[in-house]
Order: structure tokens, then C-alpha cells, then sequence
């Protein structure tokens, strides 16, 4: 009897394959299982989430799910029976007819592809810069250093609005008017991600790594690309991620650049379904669903590694 909550003891002590060898593979899934619902199940001081926990939670996610909903809703229903009231909460029948009403009306497949085009090069051109910069001003020395800094984020405080009217001159004069690359250009490099990718890696790179690379032999880009590109793994994750949703919602700037080519990316797309003098908001609601739903596949099929890897890189830092 008493060798029996010993052995209970150890089991709770030993990792899922230590389990798995010593009593079987079932032993050891059940343990494994035990514990992710317990680590589940606590916060990250260590203590176990109450109900005000969970309450917030579930506020938190019905204020982002209502208004998706109330899309869908309008977006199901049938023009000449919209009257965005009360009915609007209550989903129709028409919602496929109108997904391909807007389907064809904005072109999907073309708007499609040059949002992805967009916003993937802008993120990947964003993190590998901004990792570039923020390397140099947090662990290179040189005159200058904090004047330059200071600059950059000064340029934070800018709104956007007020360089709108340059970048549309210049993007004018260079021939880009309607072209992607006048929407890429501009968002190559961003000054939060300059001072985002400065902050972490002050940090979590220490300087006796980049000595031993330069002690190998190491040149300073070579020093940047081995040793402060692994380091800055997971900032640059959730900088990628954040430029991406931002490139990928953008509006006021394609809108204003892409002129004729309005079918080039998803919201400018979906924007133009709004008649002049009449607007079937049902159509529109059908173009915003269309516009959001690559996003939320995206994260429901890549969240999951997404997130891990930005765990094991945190944890590994």
C-alpha cells in the first residue's frame, strides 16, 4: 500500500517519454495530458486563473466576435430586406449569392494576390531592416548613435496624414501612380520596428556573443546574420506578424495611390462595392467577409507554430 503513492509521486516527478518507457506509452500520454491542462489551467505567476479571469476573457472575445458576427449577418441577408436593426442580429439565407456577387465584383483572385504580395514583402523587409538598425544602435558604437536614435523616433509622432501629399508627389514623378510598389516602397522600414527590435536586443543579445563570432573571424554582417538574427527570433515574429495584419488592413494609402487599379488589393477592393448612388451594404458586408477571411485561416491553421515558436525562442533567449 505504501509503495503505491510512491510510485504516484514518481510518476508526477518524470517527464512524458520517462513515463512512456517505464509503464508504457499510454502511462506516459496521460501524464502529458495531465499536465498541459494543469499548466492550462495557471497564470504566469504561478497561480491558478479564477472566474474574474475567465470572465474578462470571454468579454474580451465577444468585443472582437460581435462585430464579425453582425457582418456575417448583414452579409446573409436580402437587399430589399436590410434594415440594420434588430434583423441585422439574425442571419439570412442569402449569404453564399452574395459572396459571389462580391466574389466577381472584386475581382477576388487578383486582389487576393496582390495583398499577399504586399504585405509579405513589406514584413519580411520591415523585420530584416529594422533587425539591422536595431542591432547597430543597441550594440554598435559610433558618433552619433543617440542623436540618430532620437530621430527616428521622433518620426513616430508624425502623422500620416501630413506625409501623404510628398509620397503621392514623388510616387507621381517616379511612375508608380497605380502600381504596387508604390504602396511597398513607402513601408519597407518602419521607425516602431527600428525602436522595437533596438529594445529587445539590448537586452537578450549580451556582447561576449558577438566577441566570439568576431574572434572566429566573423565579418560585422556576418556577426549580424549568425549570431543577432537567432537572438532576435522572436521580436522579429511578433513584428512580422503586427506589419503583416497592419499591411494587410491597409486602407487610406492604396486607396489614394492605386487609382484605376482599385481591384489590386483586398480593402480598396471591397471599398469600391459601394455604389454612388445606391449601396447594397449587403454586397459590401460580403466583401469585408471576403477581405477578412484569408486572414483568419492564416491564423487558424499557422497561429498554433507561430506562437510556439515564439515561445521556444523567448525561452531559449
Amino acid at each position: 500500500m505504501s509503495g503505491q503513492p510512491r510510485n504516484a509521486g514518481r510518476r508526477n516527478e518524470l517527464s512524458g517519454a520517462a513515463l512512456s518507457q517505464l509503464y508504457g506509452a499510454g502511462v506516459g500520454r496521460a501524464a502529458t495530458r495531465t499536465r498541459r491542462r494543469k499548466a492550462l489551467a495557471m497564470t504566469s505567476e504561478g497561480r491558478r486563473a479564477g472566474a474574474g479571469t475567465y470572465i474578462v476573457l470571454v468579454v474580451t472575445i465577444l468585443l472582437f466576435l460581435v462585430p464579425l458576427y453582425v457582418a456575417v449577418s448583414i452579409a446573409s441577408q436580402d437587399s430589399s430586406a436590410t434594415q440594420y436593426g434588430v434583423q441585422a442580429l439574425i442571419p439570412g439565407g442569402g449569404l453564399w449569392r452574395n459572396l459571389v456577387r462580391a466574389f466577381g465584383a472584386i475581382r477576388f483572385w487578383q486582389a487576393l494576390g496582390g495583398t499577399f504580395f504586399v504585405a509579405t514583402v513589406v514584413s519580411l523587409s520591415t523585420v530584416f531592416f529594422s533587425t539591422l538598425a536595431g542591432y547597430s544602435f543597441s550594440k554598435l558604437r559610433f558618433r552619433g548613435r543617440g542623436v540618430l536614435f532620437l530621430i527616428v523616433i521622433g518620426t513616430m509622432t508624425i502623422p500620416q496624414q501630413l506625409s501623404v501629399v510628398p509620397l503621392y508627389i514623388m510616387a507621381n514623378k517616379a511612375g508608380l501612380f497605380g502600381s504596387l510598389w508604390a504602396v511597398v516602397i513607402p513601408g519597407l522600414v518602419s521607425a516602431f520596428g527600428v525602436f522595437w527590435m533596438t529594445q529587445y536586443l539590448r537586452d537578450a543579445l549580451p556582447y561576449e556573443l558577438i566577441e566570439a563570432a568576431r574572434v572566429d573571424g566573423c565579418s560585422m554582417f556576418r556577426t549580424f546574420l549568425s549570431v543577432a538574427m537567432p537572438a532576435a527570433r522572436p521580436a522579429a515574429a511578433m513584428l512580422f506578424l503586427f506589419t503583416f495584419i497592419a499591411q494587410w488592413t491597409n486602407y487610406f494609402w492604396p486607396m489614394l495611390i492605386l487609382g484605376p487599379n482599385k481591384n489590386s488589393m483586398l480593402t480598396v477592393a471591397a471599398a469600391a462595392l459601394k455604389g454612388a448612388y445606391f449601396t447594397d451594404y449587403t454586397v459590401v458586408m460580403a466583401g469585408v467577409c471576403l477581405t477578412t477571411a484569408p486572414l483568419l485561416l492564416l491564423f487558424f491553421f499557422a497561429g498554433k507554430q507561430l506562437v510556439s515558436g515564439i515561445m521556444a525562442g523567448a525561452v531559449k533567449g
